[in-house]
């Protein structure tokens, strides 16, 4: 009887063990006193039915023990039994990650949802704007992360103190920043002041800023210095290549030996622009499927193309060629020098326009949706999206309540497939809906609210050039009060982060 129950006892200090959590869950009535109680706290809000939260929440568990040490606190709410609490810090979608500096200095998270991205992401939130560095301190901040970026100048040198200072608040979640004022340490790293020299684990380790200190010359050099000469793309570096806000050059193989061969082969055409494209090698095992996104067949590799961001537009390699040095180094030079031809895919236009949504592709873009006599409501959606299934029925009861209306000739109820048409709005995840109003086409408005009939209707009334607004009372409403939770989105990025259901997992994409 005694060995039966110490085994009990210990079965139940294992069980104990086995759910001990550092990610600490929070209710209304104990959240505030904790985030005012903590230097800075990363809060999740999350339902316990989202895909992407059950998908984040082994690596925020990790992330958590992590950074236990370092007094970091990562906390959870359940919005399902906390919807005043969500509703007050403006949750408009599962997963939101918060950062709290108290109850009042909240900013969004901006990371990967990976354990070692959280991790590194709130350490940099953790440390002041810049640190203060010794001779005794300098060596271990510059393994602090993968980049660092440290400042040298004299003590009496405000001008570059308060230049220095603004480029750290604005990157401060990208990259730790530290500074100097000994002359003797600034000599043993082999710069003079002033100087900003960017430390990092890659390529040469070091480059130097030694020119006029003005922010705009520093933030473009911190991030050209802290991009790879050639990197590669993935889920956790995707968004970022996306942000930089130059065209992105892909290098796509099936193996790394080939990608390391390729990358070698086109070194000097990356250095000869860098600053101006990245270079990145892309797993075309894994992410194969992303060639067709830039317009290349997706099965036959190895293949290259340039992706200008700031347009999505495409401008792909021909895949009859060999790529080599030479190849590659005068299809760059056309692009730079503007004489390459964008890429553009589109599914042919509808002879008919059936059923009340009006059908977009590529080719009628900008005759639909630049129409500067109709406010223009589009979807930009993927045939994989569950969320764009679900709002399908809503998004034709729309269109077909206003297609009634004395509005049918003044707004536009439209979407497209933006997997299979080249269009040149910037697309984060599925679906996305936007306003395009007659007379500002230039100042489209995305919609961030729940899918329901009502609220379109109202965003309609209150962003269109006419605000038009017409009665449901002809329309089913069930689907619509069934629907207050917020809305989710499903981005190509967090499908390749494995956040996909049965169906998406088909979709092999960034």
């Amino acid at each position: 009887m005694h060995t039966v129950k110490n085994l009990a006892l210990g079965l139940l200090a294992a069980a104990a063990v086995a759910t001990a959590s550092d990610v600490e869950q929070l209710k209304k009535d104990n959240f505030d006193e904790f985030v005012k109680a903590n230097d800075i706290v990363l809060a999740e809000f999350f339902a316990p039915w989202c895909g992407h939260c059950k998908a984040l929440a082994p690596e925020y568990e990790e992330a958590a023990t992590s950074l236990k040490e370092k007094n970091i606190k990562l906390v959870k709410v359940d919005c399902t039994e906390e919807a005043d609490l969500c509703q007050q810090y403006g949750v408009e979608g599962y997963p939101t990650l918060k950062v709290f500096r108290g109850a009042d200095n909240i900013s969004p998270y901006k990371g990967q949802r990976k354990a070692a991205a959280i991790t590194s992401y709130m350490i940099k939130q953790s440390l002041p704007s810049v640190s203060l560095l010794t001779k005794d301190t300098v060596e271990d901040f510059k393994k602090a992360d993968k980049v660092v970026i440290v400042a040298f100048f004299d003590a009496t040198d405000k001008a570059s103190n308060e230049t220095f200072s603004a480029v750290a608040d604005k990157l401060r979640d990208n990259y730790p920043f530290g500074a100097s004022n000994d002359a003797a340490l600034a000599e043993a790293e082999g710069v003079s002041f002033p100087s900003v020299v960017v430390y990092k684990e890659f390529d040469e380790g070091k480059s130097v800023f030694s020119e006029k200190f003005t922010a705009e010359a520093i933030e473009k050099f911190a991030k050209t210095a802290a991009t790879p000469l050639i990197g590669e793309v993935g889920p956790e570096t995707y968004s970022d290549y996306m942000a930089a806000g130059i065209p992105l050059a892909y290098i796509f193989a099936e193996t790394a030996e080939e990608r390391k061969e390729i990358s070698d082969a086109i070194k000097p055409i990356a250095e000869a622009h860098r600053g101006v494209i990245n270079f990145a090698t892309i797993d075309a095992k894994a992410f194969g499927a992303h060639a067709g996104n830039l317009n290349l067949k997706a099965d036959q590799f190895p293949a290259f193309a340039i992706q200008e961001i700031a347009k999505n537009q495409k401008f792909p390699f021909d895949q009859e060629k060999k790529i080599t040095h030479d190849s590659i180094k005068e299809f760059v030079d056309e692009f730079v020098a503007g004489k390459v031809e964008p890429s553009i895919k589109s599914e042919p236009i509808p002879e008919t326009q059936e059923g009340p949504v009006t059908i977009v592709v590529a080719k009628n873009y900008n005759d639909i949706v630049l129409d500067d006599t109709k406010d223009v409501l589009i979807e930009f959606y993927a045939p994989w999206c569950g969320h764009c299934k679900a709002l399908a029925p809503k998004y034709d009861e729309l269109a077909a309540l206003y297609a009634k209306s004395e509005f049918k000739d003044k707004v536009v109820i439209a979407k497209v497939d933006a997997t299979l048409n080249d269009v040149p709005d910037e697309i984060q995840g599925f679906p996305t809906i936007k306003m395009y109003p007659a007379g500002a086409k230039d100042k489209a408005i995305t919609y961030s609210g729940s899918r329901t009939i009502e609220d379109l209707i109202e965003f309609i009334a209150e962003n269109g050039k006419y605000k038009a607004s017409v009665s449901e009372s002809e329309a089913e409403t069930e689907a619509e009060e069934a629907s207050a939770a917020p809305a989710a989105t499903e981005t190509a990025t967090e499908a390749a982060e494995g956040a996909k259901d049965t169906e998406e997992a088909a979709h092999d994409e960034l």
